[in-house]
This record gives C-alpha cells, sequence and structure tokens, in this order.
C-alpha cells in the first residue's frame, strides 16, 4: 500500500528469500565462494551454518539458481524433519530419479547407478538440506554413507548441509564424529555492521525501484541496526514496518522516533533514547527483563517449520 507513496515498483522487505535481493558482505562473498568451490572441485562435503535471520536460505537460493544456470542436478531439501526412508524418497524424486522399488538397497542401487551415468558424461548432482540442525542422527548418519558414493578419486555427490550453530554443537557429538570428519569445507553467515546495514537497506529499496530519493534518515539507519543487531530478517521486519507506519502519517522521511516505536511494539531491546531524533542508547546487557529476539527468532523460525510441514507435506503417494 506504500509503495507509490515512496515511489516504489515492489515490496522492498519481503521476508520472502529472493535471491535477487542477496547482499553481497564480505563474509557472505567468501561463504558463495566455499560452496561453489566444493561443489566445483567435487569436495563431497561442504557446511554452511549461521545465526537465525542471517541469510542462509537467501544464499543457498543464489547458489541453486547458480547451479541451475549450470544445468546441475539439483535436490533441495527444506523439511529436515524426515526419517530415513522419507529423506531418501524426497531426495529421489526432487532428482527426478525413477525408482519402482521401496526396498532401500534397490534405491541406493538406483541412485549409484544415476550418479555415474551423470559423472561419464561429465556432470555432478548436489544435494542440499537446509535446517540442518532438525535432522536425527539416524538421517546425518545416512547422509554420511551418501558420500560412499564415489570413485577411486571423487565424489559422485555433492553435498551441502545448511543450520543454525546448533548443528555446529551437534556435529561434535561423538557418535557423528565420522561426518564430522568428511566436512571438507565449512562457511558462514554473520550479522551486518552499521555501514553494511546501511548499504543493505539501499540495494533492497533501488532493486525495489527507488530513484535514489532518500527514505530513511541517516538516525533511523543507525536505530534499525542497533534494534536488529546487524540481523538482516529483522531490518526487513523494522524497515517494513516503519514504511507502513510513515505511510498511514503521510511521512515522506523516516526518522529515529518512528524506528522506535517500531521497536518498542515488537519489544525489540532498549526503547529509551539519549534525545528526541537521536540514536537510542545501547541496550542493557544485563537484567533478566531483558529481551532476548534470537529465541523469538528461534521459536518465529520453529513455528514456519511446522507450517511449511502442513503446507508442502510430501504428496500421499510418496509418503511411506
Amino acid at each position: 500500500m506504500y509503495k507509490e507513496f515512496y515511489g516504489l515498483r515492489a515490496n522492498p522487505f519481503n521476508v520472502n528469500p529472493d535471491p535477487r535481493y542477496l547482499f553481497l558482505t564480505r563474509h557472505t562473498e567468501e561463504a558463495l565462494a566455499c560452496l561453489t568451490y566444493g561443489i566445483q572441485s567435487r569436495k563431497g562435503f561442504v557446511l554452511l551454518t549461521g545465526e537465525v535471520g542471517t541469510g542462509k536460505t537467501t544464499l543457498i537460493n543464489k547458489l541453486l539458481e547458480w547451479l541451475r544456470l549450470q544445468q546441475v542436478a539439483t535436490a533441495f531439501i527444506f523439511n529436515s524433519r524426515l526419517n530415513v526412508p522419507q529423506f531418501l524418497d524426497y531426495m529421489m524424486a526432487d532428482f527426478g530419479i525413477p525408482c519402482d522399488s521401496r526396498a532401500k538397497s534397490q534405491v541406493l542401487l538406483r541412485l549409484y547407478n544415476w550418479l555415474l551415468d551423470r559423472y561419464r558424461a561429465g556432470e555432478t548432482a548436489v544435494l542440499i538440506v537446509d535446517e540442518a540442525q532438525n535432522l536425527s542422527e539416524e538421517v546425518l548418519e545416512e547422509i554420511r554413507m551418501l558420500t560412499n558414493l564415489e570413485t577411486f578419486t571423487e565424489k559422485l555427490l555433492q553435498i551441502v548441509l545448511v543450520g543454525q550453530p546448533e548443528l555446529e554443537q551437534k556435529l561434535k557429538q561423538p557418535q557423528l564424529r565420522q561426518l564430522r570428519q568428511r566436512l571438507t569445507l565449512r562457511a558462514k553467515t554473520h550479522a551486518l555492521t552499521l555501514d553494511e546495514t546501511k548499504a543493505y537497506v539501499q540495494q533492497r529499496l533501488r532493486i525495489a525501484g527507488s530513484n535514489g530519493q532518500q527514505i530513511f534518515e541517516p538516525e533511523a539507519l543507525a536505530a534499525i541496526h542497533h534494534y536488529a543487531s546487524g540481523i538482516p530478517r529483522v531490518i526487513n521486519l523494522l524497515c517494513e514496518h516503519c514504511l507502513v507506519s510513515a505511510f498511514v502519517d503521510q511521512q515522506k522521511m523516516i526518522g529515529p522516533v518512528v524506528v522506535e516505536g517500531v521497536a518498542r511494539d515488537f519489544d525489540l531491546g532498549d526503547n529509551t533514547t539519549s534525545g528526541m531524533g537521536t540514536t537510542p542508547a545501547p541496550a542493557p546487557t544485563t537484567g533478566a527483563d531483558k529481551f532476548d529476539w534470537v529465541d523469538a527468532l528461534r521459536s518465529l523460525a520453529t513455528l514456519a517449520d511446522r507450517l511449511r510441514e502442513e503446507d508442502k507435506d510430501l504428496p500421499e503417494e510418496r509418503k511411506l
């Protein structure tokens, strides 16, 4: 509703992980380079981790976009709450590999022959598993066994595990040490700095059609960075609601007071300021009443997982 008012063609702060809006910081470029190198070099196993809301799925969607342009066969598993038969079934279906038998031995044999055919044709295949911190130990062990599909010199299947920092902790468990030892490359996403936050907001506005007209005051961007702690998903949340709030009041320019009001509505950090129109004072680091936005985002992410399970559950004919 505010697009015409601010001269935009699209919603610049949509929470969907649209690869067009990928913001390339030094860390993001390093992560993307690590992923592409690992796949092109047939390293076999690559790990991508990062805190909730730091852009992992957007980065993976950019990777998938590139892989499809290169005509690389991909399977993307976004629902990690699957048992082993469901996991294999989903992977085979996403790769487009027909298999008449439900027997695990036959499924793996069909997969191996398919991978060999691609290898002989000079092609590869990539399996990407998002939200991998939710995978059971049984499924993680099955994924490790998939890395045994290889020739004498190269891995036939390239695997990318994507997850929150809890995934790294899970992989440190003694029973998963064989899987941990097979990880050849590791990449991470990070929160944005203040300068990166400013550039991030401006880039999204530009992609959405902004003609360069200033919408957020510098002090407002500083406040957004402060309340969001540099987390892109929270930055999007704040910016979106700031645009709506300012539009309702017919304000062409968004100042820190608007940001503070939105942050207060979402219980993000300390809502006090050192003066009207100034950057908010740092949030207190102690106190039982401090809102933990990381825990809140994790709760939201868990809720989103459940909703995805309900809305995008496996078709009946593919359930076991």
